[in-house]
């Protein structure tokens, strides 16, 4: 089921054509017919297009608000489990993580954190969070948690007797690397929003086994990816994005149905998009 619907998405892309400031014309997503399944290679990327979009869109004002503080990447892993079992195993980790947020060593003052699941080589799923942590400046002076102490934390919270995989690290930005489009964002906050903010599943776990993904999506059915925790939610929704079309940061100057439009379809023969004439568009165009 899930495979037959991935074949069909965004075989048919309408493009508005967009001058920019320079007169050189730029393509603009108007339309897709995108499966909207959770896996859906596709379907993965625009949503992440979406959550990086409203991220920056929303971290101006979090550094305005927040000028001095400092961001942590934070990796938290557990044994891999069989697939049969990965809903219930992430519904366990969600509660750790719970667990570790209240205790009085956690230090964000706000957080984004994702779900990735990776495909292991005997078939088990290796489910781990990635999570972006802001914290005070004075975390690195005062109140810094190793490692170490990050995985004592991370074991205490899931209650087993083994040693959790975790990895910690400081966001530094690189010298001499300008910030985002010429604002105040910091170039390493972008970097590591875009590597939390990816995929949930990697494409090549997904192509291998049809099987495979069709346990997986239904295991993590109406599971959620990202959650975000702390002052972001004053911020930005985390609420799944919908609109899988629009993803640009900003659009001060939006497509309307006169400006030029392309169509493109999907060839499974030259395995290829090859641009198609007006009529035919209008036999294929879908609600994105």
């Amino acid at each position: 089921f899930p495979v037959t619907i991935l074949d069909a998405c965004s075989r048919f892309l309408d493009f508005a054509l967009k001058p920019d400031d320079i007169g050189t014309i730029a393509l603009k997503l108007q339309n897709a017919k995108f499966c909207r399944v959770r896996f859906c290679p596709v379907c993965q990327w625009r949503r992440s297009l979406m959550w990086r979009a409203r991220f920056f869109k929303a971290l101006p004002n979090i550094l305005r608000d927040y000028p001095t503080a400092r961001f942590i990447f934070l990796t938290l892993t557990v044994k891999n489990c069989p697939l049969s079992e990965l809903r219930d195993t992430l519904v366990w980790m969600n509660k750790a993580w719970v667990l570790l947020t209240k205790k009085k060593e956690f230090p964000a003052l706000g957080f984004v954190k994702t779900v990735e699941v990776t495909k292991a080589e005997d078939g088990y799923a290796h489910p781990h969070f990635h999570v972006i942590l802001m914290v005070k400046d004075s975390y690195f002076k005062r109140g810094y948690i190793s490692q170490a102490k990050w995985t004592e934390l991370w074991q205490q919270t899931l209650r087993v007797n083994y040693t959790p995989i975790v990895n910690v690290k400081a966001i530094k930005p690189p010298k001499n690397v300008k910030a985002y489009e010429g604002s105040a964002l910091d170039a390493a906050i972008i970097a590591a929003l875009c590597e939390t903010l990816k995929y949930s599943v990697k494409e090549n776990d997904l192509i291998m086994d049809a099987a495979w993904l069709a346990e997986l999506t239904r295991q993590l059915h109406k599971t959620r990816a990202i959650s975000l925790g702390g002052v972001f939610r004053q911020y930005l929704s985390d609420a799944e994005p919908e609109n899988l079309i629009d993803t640009d940061i900003s659009d001060d100057d939006p497509s309307s149905e006169s400006d030029p439009r392309i169509w493109f379809g999907w060839r499974e023969m030259v395995q290829r998009y090859v641009k198609i004439a007006d009529n035919e568009s209008h036999h294929q165009q879908g609600d994105g």
